[in-house]
């Protein structure tokens, strides 16, 4: 698997629709977003997005400012825009540059959203759309819920990896095994448990991300009343105390976490806190999309990220509406490699 910053062919992404995720008093300011991600990314390499219908194929072309023919659109119904989760992770034979899929299950995290289990079906629509080789391993995998370097060392989670919700047959050392021989991994960080708010139990692409080979940017929380202090602690220490079979090590760079968030608008969370992070940032080919949200703290995960990727520019979309549905900018973009 390589790594997110290495050159894609494209992104995809889910035109969003659903009123379950969004609804009414959302849905313009989520679709405001996907114009800006679509138009940020389309500079550098394709985005491929699903859209219902030929309808709603035109109302999203009149929407944004075309780069040639790098926005393509595939009329491919999805229950909702989580193609990260659903869609496929693509593979790379690092000797001869062939690409390939791999498509995991997909249960709604667990089960916990039975409308959105067709969404399993979609993911394999769009890899045989793509004339690829697709391998099926029987393993329930999100994408959102593994980060790798793209030489062999991938992130993930306890809480989220090792739930019975998952894989109630599989030990750590089967999953370990499937991640080996599908992926390509050769180690594997094990951190804890996720932010509050989030519904995947614990994915790590709300605590943790690669920037660089040896390089990870960690979410940490300085207030010590805080739900998310003592986790994020936890994976924090996990990944400076971390060393390689042969002593490697990795610079962690740590991040603040905006405040909580518990309403968009008017519109209250009935849960109580919604998942927001700056970790759910997007790598394109030109160009870094990072979620903010009007946070005093927004700047502080900008000025990193642009010391982290000095060579794209960062574009700060906010994501109060897109974080509304419990997921962010990474959740609803899957990079597919040149």
């Amino acid at each position: 698997m390589p790594a997110e910053w290495e050159r894609h062919e494209a992104t995809w992404l889910s035109w969003p629709k659903n009123p379950l995720t969004f609804p009414e008093k959302i849905i313009d300011q989520v679709e405001h977003a996907y114009v800006q991600m679509i138009e940020a990314l389309a500079g550098g390499e394709k985005v491929k997005v699903l859209v219902d219908d030929a309808t709603t194929e035109a109302r999203v072309r009149s929407m944004i400012s075309m780069r040639g023919g790098n926005v393509q659109f595939y009329v491919v119904k999805s229950a909702d825009v989580w193609i990260r989760d659903y869609g496929p992770i693509f593979i790379k034979n690092t000797l001869n540059g062939i690409r390939a899929i791999t498509k995991w299950h997909f249960n709604a995290w667990g089960s916990k959203y039975d409308d959105l289990l067709g969404d399993d079906k979609v993911g394999v629509e769009i890899s045989e759309s793509t004339g690829l080789r697709i391998f099926q391993p029987d393993m329930v995998l999100e994408g959102g819920s593994i980060d790798t370097n793209g030489n062999g060392l991938c992130l993930t989670t306890k809480q989220c990896l090792l739930n019975p919700n998952r894989n109630p047959k599989h030990s750590k050392d089967s999953i370990e095994k499937y991640l080996r021989e599908y992926l390509g991994f050769s180690d594997i960080v094990w951190l804890g448990r996720g932010i509050e708010g989030d519904d995947t139990d614990g994915h790590i692409d709300d605590l943790a991300r690669f920037v660089s080979q040896d390089t990870v940017v960690c979410m940490v929380e300085s207030d010590t009343t805080d739900a998310n202090h003592v986790p994020l602690q936890e994976n924090y220490e996990t990944l400076t105390e971390w060393r390689s079979s042969s002593g490697e090590s990795l610079t962690v760079l740590p991040l603040e976490m905006p405040g909580a968030l518990t309403s968009v608008g008017d519109e209250e969370v009935e849960e109580g806190r919604l998942p927001a992070s700056y970790a759910n940032f997007y790598i394109g080919n030109e160009a870094v999309l990072l979620p903010v949200f009007g946070d005093r703290n927004d700047d502080k995960a900008v000025s990193l990220l642009k010391q982290a990727f000095r060579t794209r520019k960062i574009v700060a979309i906010d994501c109060k509406s897109l974080v509304y549905g419990f997921g962010g900018i990474h959740c609803v973009t899957q990079q597919e490699p040149a």
